[in-house]
């Protein structure tokens, strides 16, 4: 792909946006960098940028005379339906996301593509730990933080890149084509983005669209709109499942063991022995073992990693225990989905943070689940209002709006008892109050740590 000379516009300056801009500069592209905000609220990342030569900024608005325009490449906070995108695309540019510019540049490494409304990080994580524990040179990328662009150059055809994909990411891809897929599950997210659950899915599902028979899709047999992309999956279908014992595929049987039953029927390990607690990372468990065993990983090395993997930072993660109290920061539920299987994790009273980005989602089920184990709110950000009415219909009483995760720590300290779980779960993004979910955890667990 020789984009020497070539007139490249990037839509979008967001940590991906960096690493674009920075390699195509390499590729000798003239680039065009637009983004919506101002330079003032883009000072920081400009600042990074500034030795570049070749780039060319259009800050603040949109321009105007796009005809000279070779390719777009959109940051996957670029809605693909602005005015402005349609625009290009009337014109016949070509439109197109970092991960499918990073596909085309590679160096034929062997990609694995995992998404799903939840779970992704934490099997994204898994999976790499796999292949690094079984001596592959792995790449760990994607949504999960580090950009896929930054492997080019480096990754080659002996490499493995463990890439976690929003659905932001899949729709503007076009021949990117993951050796082993998998989708985790669907629920309702991003509906302000996709507007619809149909669209939703369907950006998801872009992830097997490219794969042949000689390709792997590894698919959530218990989770019904997963398994009906099934009929449309070229690949080879691996299902897994912890409701049913299988024909074929990765199950639970009665004894509670993780079965693969794919080629031959190998028994791996009781569930119980998983280092991870919880439904959900069983089926996050499952999802690795089947990707891993598709790619010829040893048995024992798989068996290994499962016992022993740590967790990843801001899901569930461990911060502290302080008289008795347990502190868990759960910052990667952005949407009420995962919050659900954060507070059905604990078989302990629970003082539950939650609240941020309003992401027009419902928080029905959410507080249905959570009147279990949950006796006390206490609600930050946009969404907190809308989360206290939702709450009060369903009698809870025991509801503390606040200002800022400071206030949010403290008032839930002076709540908690010995034995309980104060637990950050937003069920919401980040982005009202924070640059990220990650900020966002620092800061819960910067206030947790200053607590006398």
């Amino acid at each position: 792909m020789n984009l020497n000379n070539k007139k490249v516009l990037l839509v979008g300056l967001a940590k991906t946006g960096i690493s674009t801009i920075k390699h195509l500069n390499k590729l000798g592209a003239n680039v065009i960098v637009n983004d919506i905000k101002d330079e003032e609220k883009l000072k920081e990342i400009l600042d990074e940028l500034s030795g570049l030569d070749n780039v060319e900024y259009i800050l603040g608005y949109h321009p105007e005379n796009v005809d000279d325009i070779d390719m777009t490449v959109v940051s996957p906070g670029v809605p693909l339906d602005l005015p402005f995108i349609l625009k290009l695309k009337s014109k016949n540019i070509e439109i197109i996301g970092e991960v499918e510019l990073a596909y085309r540049l590679s160096q034929n490494p062997t990609f694995i593509g995992i998404t799903g409304t939840n779970g992704k990080t934490t099997t994204t994580s898994l999976v790499g730990e796999i292949f690094k524990k079984a001596n592959k040179d792995t790449y760990i990328v994607g949504n999960i933080g580090n950009p896929v662009i930054d492997t080019v150059g480096v990754a080659n055809e002996d490499s493995v890149l463990v890439t976690e994909l929003s659905s932001f990411q899949l729709e503007s891809i076009d021949t990117f084509k993951p050796h082993v897929s998998a989708i985790l599950n669907f629920t309702e997210d991003h509906l302000n983005r996709h507007h619809t659950m149909k669209a939703y899915i369907e950006a998801k599902a872009r992830i097997f669209e490219n794969q042949d028979s000689e390709d792997f899709c590894i698919l959530n047999y218990d989770d019904k709109d997963v398994r009906n992309l099934s009929d449309k999956v070229k690949a080879k279908k691996i299902f897994f499942s912890r409701n049913e014992c299988l024909n074929s595929g990765i199950y639970l049987d009665k004894e509670q063991n993780i079965v693969i039953n794919i080629d031959k029927e190998i028994k791996l390990l009781n569930k119980d022995e998983l280092s991870l607690p919880g439904n959900h990372n069983l089926e996050n468990c499952m999802a690795a073992a089947a990707i891993a065993y598709v790619c010829n990983i040893d048995i024992d090395t798989i068996r290994d990693v499962l016992r022993t993997f740590a967790g990843v930072e801001h899901r569930q993660e461990f911060v502290r225990n302080l008289n008795g109290i347990m502190f868990v920061n759960d910052s990667k539920a952005t949407n009420p989905d995962s919050s659900i299987k954060a507070v059905q994790s604990y078989n302990k009273q629970i003082v539950l943070i939650a609240g941020g980005m309003d992401k027009q989602s419902s928080f029905d089920e959410f507080l249905d689940a959570a009147k279990e184990h949950v006796y006390a709110l206490v609600l930050l950000g946009e969404t907190a209002q809308k989360i206290k009415e939702c709450a009060q219909n369903k009698g809870f009483n025991n509801i503390t709006v606040v200002k800022d995760m400071k206030e949010a720590v403290n008032t839930s300290y002076q709540i908690a008892k010995d034995g309980d779980v104060v637990l950050l779960s937003p069920a919401c993004a980040s982005w009202d109050m924070y640059k990220s979910f990650e900020v966002r955890g620092i800061d819960f667990k910067d206030n947790v740590n200053n607590l006398k």
